[in-house]
């Protein structure tokens, strides 16, 4: 009975998302969606989800210098950088590298370098989490990845890349919306949703349980938190956020 009520719903929203489908089946939604419409939509709910997760990112980001290799310096790399919302909470000095699969952050991402000179950024790659084959085996002492593991193709090759690059004791970094409990409301809309949201925002899926995946990736030590980030009239509210050691 919800399997029909979730089909019904779904054939709803496609409707009023129909303009959307038919560019999306003559090949042009895809991209605009990458060069015009995802870039700006997601600085405008980035600012948003900033607000929203600024403690539990405050907090997460804490121990960072912990990790710090043998020379004393942090060497970061950023999966998934978009505009570079997370730049703030990086310690002073730390060695940045940016990665994204989209290059049409421009505008954000020279916004927030300018903004956070107090760090060191070496790089722009344009690559997929799944294949970070641009940088070398062990160089980097953190891999921060937050709201990417939603969209990726494969999240197990991405997790895999990161712990490649990794060196032994270093440490991958996460805070990612994930589905909700499966008898609540909430899972009932995100199933509703995911299709048409799927398509809207650039591959985003609603329904990932990621903490699966970071339980079957190979960290020697995981700390995962459930939070929850009230995000009004979306369907991205569970979250979870922590680290794991290689």
């Amino acid at each position: 009975e919800a399997g029909v009520r979730i089909l019904l719903l779904r054939a709803c929203l496609a409707l009023l998302a129909s303009p959307i489908y038919l560019l999306s089946f003559v090949g042009l939604w895809e991209p605009f969606c990458r060069k015009v419409f995802f870039p700006f939509i997601l600085d405008k709910i980035g600012v948003i989800h900033d607000k929203k997760s600024k403690k539990h990112k405050q907090e997460l980001f804490s121990n960072l210098p912990d990790f710090r290799g043998p020379s004393g310096e942090l060497r970061l790399l950023e999966i998934g950088t978009g505009g570079g919302s997370n730049f703030q909470f990086y310690p002073p000095g730390c060695r940045v590298t940016c990665t994204d699969i989209n290059p049409n952050f421009q505008e954000s991402l020279s916004k927030n370098m300018k903004k956070n000179q107090h760090l060191r950024y070496e790089r722009f790659l344009v690559a997929a989490g799944e294949d970070l084959s641009q940088v070398p085996s062990g160089s980097v002492d953190a891999v921060v990845c937050t709201l990417v593991l939603c969209s990726v193709h494969s999240v197990s090759s991405t997790l895999r890349e990161a712990l490649r690059v990794l060196r032994p004791g270093g440490a991958f970094y996460f805070l990612e919306h994930v589905a909700a409990e499966h008898s609540s409301w909430r899972y009932f809309w995100q199933q509703v949703c995911y299709p048409t949201w799927k398509l809207v925002f650039a591959g985003c899926c609603l329904t990932r349980e990621l903490w699966k995946n970071l339980e079957e990736a190979k960290f020697s030590e995981l700390k995962i938190q459930h939070i929850s980030v009230a995000m009004p009239w979306m369907p991205i509210e569970p979250h979870i956020v922590g680290y794991g050691v290689k």
